[in-house]
């Protein structure tokens, strides 16, 4: 399953922008996927709970967006939606088109907790591991 060395090469990136910016942890991470990024969602959702084990990310909301497939007619100049089976221009018709997006998977947000947004928080614990009231 690639879904997995996927989640693993996002967790890379998460950590690394989280230890860029002295996170504590991260609360969420958004993805967007085009339908023609050759990933399967419910399998990237799968996957993600094991790659995440152990790292600043461990715990955080995966979300992943949907992303449109776009096209640019290469006869009359027309960009456009399409469908993911169906690489049509939509204003003349015509089957010589050029993918513009639709096969991307970004790493799109991340949400980061740092040590002072935890600390704030009443009765949780700070970085000392003492709570606040």
């Amino acid at each position: 399953m690639h879904e997995l060395a996927i989640c693993q090469a996002l967790m890379n990136q998460v950590e690394s922008i989280a230890a860029e910016r002295n996170a504590r942890s991260v609360v969420s991470i958004v993805v967007g996927m085009g339908p023609l990024s050759g990933v399967e969602a419910q399998l990237l959702k799968h996957a993600y709970p094991v790659a995440s084990a152990g790292t600043v990310a461990e715990g955080a909301e995966l979300v992943i967006e949907d992303l449109p497939v776009r096209i640019k007619c290469t006869q009359c100049g027309n960009e456009s939606d399409a469908l993911p089976n169906k690489l049509v221009c939509k204003a003349c018709g015509d089957w010589r088109t050029t993918l513009i997006s639709g096969d991307e998977l970004l790493l799109m947000r991340v949400e980061l907790e740092t040590a002072a947004e935890q600390a704030s928080k009443p009765g949780e614990a700070n970085e000392h591991g003492a709570t606040i009231h």
